[in-house]
């Protein structure tokens, strides 16, 4: 137990310490902004993001107050999307959908609405709406699941086969088994990997199923997202064409260990991992983390199709046993520190895994593993001793059978893990459940001798309504020298100067657009008299839409 606890406060310490990590590209700015009115119609309309971002087929969408399409021609620059309108507009509202793809793959999407000469007295909404995109398709997340659930199993039984395994005539038919086994497991992978491609088509670029039949839809996926699964599905294709029936030379079992390698690793370099910094680190980190799951997934599937095969020939299923356990323990070491890697780099921060749902799934598999390293404790130091140290086979038997129903239970805890796993792949880190619930925050403070009061709602990411309150020591509107100033930044992310319009004594809003959760402050300044200009700075709460 004092390793465990070791590593658990490893873990909390890297947490406690890290920095907050970006999951998805965050909307910074607009031009024109939310709301505004324009004199004449602006040649782009322009938005900017925290990261590089990829566009989708129809990235940007362009609606009259009516309804109507206006013909826009779109171009993606680093993290600026642009859309230059094509056509001439009148006066009105427009409407604006957008939806581009962040660097881990994810898409974003959202809408900005502003106005020519005036706004219109009713605008009809689009045909088009921004699609929800914190979360895939469950088919998707299924057909994932069942992708990485077989693609490590396979991987482990080929390395269980090739290492663990002892070289025996007396373990023929336990290797016969461990090689239909990854055969059944390759063409399991195999399919669900090239399933999940058209599956993401469609999720990344935010159609249906006949978007399809469209060539731009499919040249929209990064050349990764189709390399990844290439290389499973050969990877695991080479791997057991060349374990083969028999006990394999030792050449050929290291070109079968390097296909295993190829396949095993390679969904590293999607997801998540490509967005965090440094990006090398991350994705070794993440493929150290794969490799040892995979052994581990795939060395128990392996026990519990040759254990009991193995009881009855010797010592042979003693020193099969031993073998996995004493290397099963190295990778419980592995999984714990490239976990907190992980879970710093993405999480963030201690309060992250707490305040998101991605931290309280992270929180899940966290304690499913746990169970599994207690499965895999008892196996190892309770049951194999008991085991060898039988002196009748029928003892061996019996004692194996344990064994095997432990090893299932501690396989049925992986393959929670992995489910939890398939989630974590496909929700944004930023995601807070809380926080669609967060309706309107108020927050109050003085300039001088004048109570500040400001309203934000909603206070969620996305387009939202600034409001200040000023008011006198009798509690009366409060009105100075001139309109105040105010300006909206968190962290890096600075929205500059917004516009404050007067709505009544004492009273100013402004439309806004919150690019990502977090604490963001509100900087307010107010010339009071002639010579006095206090500023006050007010910390605002704002939660993920969603």
């Amino acid at each position: 137990m004092r390793p465990l606890a070791v590593a658990l406060l490893a873990v909390v310490a890297v947490l406690g310490l890290a920095p907050p990590a970006d999951a998805h590209a965050s909307l910074v700015r607009t031009d024109p902004a939310e709301g505004a009115v324009l004199a004449s119609a602006p040649e782009q309309i322009r938005f900017t993001f925290s990261e590089a971002v990829a566009a989708v087929p129809d990235s940007v969408q362009v609606f009259d107050a009516a309804g109507e399409s206006v013909d826009a021609t779109t171009s993606v620059r680093d993290a600026v999307l642009e859309a230059t309108l094509d056509e001439a507009v009148g006066d009105g509202t427009l409407v604006v959908v957008w939806r581009v793809l962040s660097e881990d793959g994810h898409p974003v999407s959202g809408s900005l609405s502003f106005s020519v000469g005036a706004p219109s007295p009713s605008v009809q909404a689009p045909p088009v709406t921004a699609a929800d995109t914190d979360d895939a398709p469950v088919l998707l997340s299924v057909v994932r699941w069942v992708g990485y659930a077989g693609l490590l199993a396979t991987s482990g039984l080929v390395v269980f086969a090739l290492l663990f395994l002892p070289r025996h005539r007396d373990a023929a038919t336990s290797r016969q088994r461990l090689v239909s086994a990854t055969r059944l497991g390759a063409a399991v992978a195999g399919l669900a990997w090239l399933v999940g491609l058209p599956l993401t088509v469609v999720y990344q670029v935010g159609g249906d199923a006949g978007s399809l039949g469209d060539g731009s839809a499919w040249s929209a996926l990064s050349t990764t997202e189709y390399a990844v699964p290439a290389a499973v599905v050969a990877g695991l294709l080479v791997a057991v064409a060349m374990l083969g029936n028999g006990e394999p030379t030792r050449a050929r079992g290291a070109g079968v260990l390097g296909a295993v390698v190829v396949a095993g690793c390679a969904p590293a370099l999607t997801g998540h991992t490509r967005a965090e910094t440094p990006e090398w680190l991350v994705v070794a980190v993440d493929m150290l983390h794969l490799a040892a799951g995979s052994v581990w997934l795939g060395g128990l599937v392996a026990l519990l199709l040759v254990l009991s095969d193995l009881a009855g020939r010797g010592t042979l299923a003693g020193e099969t046993l031993a073998r996995f356990s004493t290397v099963a323990a190295g990778l419980v070491a592995v999984l714990v520190a490239t976990g907190s890697v992980l879970a710093w780099r993405i999480v963030g921060s201690w309060s992250g895994l707490f305040e998101t749902a991605y931290g309280q799934l992270l929180l899940v598999k966290i304690a499913i593993a746990a169970a599994a390293v207690a499965f895999a404790a008892w196996n190892r130091f309770r049951l194999l001793p008991a085991m060898r140290q039988a002196p009748r086979r029928r003892e061996r038997r019996d004692r194996a059978t344990i064994v095997v129903r432990t090893a299932a239970a501690e396989a049925v805890a992986l393959v929670g893990l992995l489910l939890v796993t398939g989630m974590l792949v496909d929700r944004s880190p930023e995601d807070d459940p809380s926080a669609a619930a967060a309706g309107t925050a108020t927050v109050v403070g003085r300039l001088g001798g004048i109570e500040l009061e400001a309203t934000v709602a909603p206070a969620v990411t996305g387009p939202s309504n600034v409001t200040l309150t000023m008011t006198d020591a009798t509690g009366e509107p409060f009105e100075g020298f001139e309109a105040p100033r105010a300006r909206l930044e968190a962290g890096e992310v600075d929205l500059g100067a917004i516009e404050l319009r007067n709505i009544g004594p004492g009273a100013y809003a402004a439309d806004v657009v919150f690019p990502s959760p977090g604490t963001w402050e509100l900087q307010v300044s107010l010339r009071v008299s002639e010579f006095e200009n206090p500023v006050t700075t007010l910390e605002i709460p704002v939660g993920s839409a969603g």
